[in-house]
């Protein structure tokens, strides 16, 4: 059965500072089919998105010059690369290690060692949902009305991170698994956004969120 991504034409930009991993993942997604670029910390490869945008991008947490934290707020921050799907790989395992990898932007969080397949896996899913949002935006976004938002709206990390996953048409189950937290804390985040920004309920919230380019 063929995958719903083709590989062949998805460009992936892996970020690391060890060599060694780099090499390893570097050729296993190759023999895949997909094609990688490589950088070892998130100064470098700020420099290679100015040059070319890949379709996903994986990158380590600690890192010299720039980590990873501060590199995704950066690709957030810019609305040509804020919808690029962002994988974390992490030697950090800890519960609180990955909500503060999720809250921090990213879309998966991986912790290592892992297995290969499980990282194909995981991007093939990502770039089928972003493959996915973008089918959904098209058509509908362009002849919908705009929803109106007070301008001063100041969503926390962690009501980002969820508005993100709303507009992704994730559950408020999907969210707290994603995130490790209960669902009443995602519904309480949820309340409170669309108290601070006068929607009526989720499906403005997401049609908000695609507008402001937050995903």
């Amino acid at each position: 059965m063929p995958d719903t991504v083709t590989t062949a034409s998805k460009q992936l930009l892996l970020i690391d500072d060890d060599p060694n991993l780099v090499l390893l993942v570097k050729d296993y997604l190759e023999m895949r089919g997909y094609g990688v670029t490589t950088a070892k910390n998130g100064r470098d490869a700020l420099k290679l998105l100015e040059k070319d945008l890949p379709h996903l991008i994986i990158c380590d947490v600690m890192m010299p010059e720039m980590d990873g934290y501060t590199f995704v707020k950066k690709v957030r921050e810019n609305s040509q690369t804020s919808c690029l799907p962002i994988l974390f790989l992490s030697a950090k395992g800890q519960i609180q290690d990955r909500v503060t990898g999720l809250s921090k932007g990213a879309d998966v969080y991986m912790v290592k060692p892992f297995e290969p397949d499980e990282l194909v896996a995981q991007i093939e899913a990502s770039l089928n949902q972003a493959e996915r949002m973008r089918q959904a935006q098209g058509p509908d976004l362009g002849s919908a009305v705009s929803v109106q938002v007070p301008f001063d709206v100041d969503l926390t990390p962690t009501e980002q991170r969820v508005i993100q996953m709303v507009a992704k048409g994730m559950s408020n189950k999907e969210i707290a698994e994603g995130l490790s937290v209960s669902q009443r804390t995602v519904e309480s985040h949820v309340s409170n956004m669309l108290g601070k920004t006068g929607l009526h309920n989720r499906t403005e919230l997401a049609r908000w969120a695609i507008e402001q380019r937050m995903i």
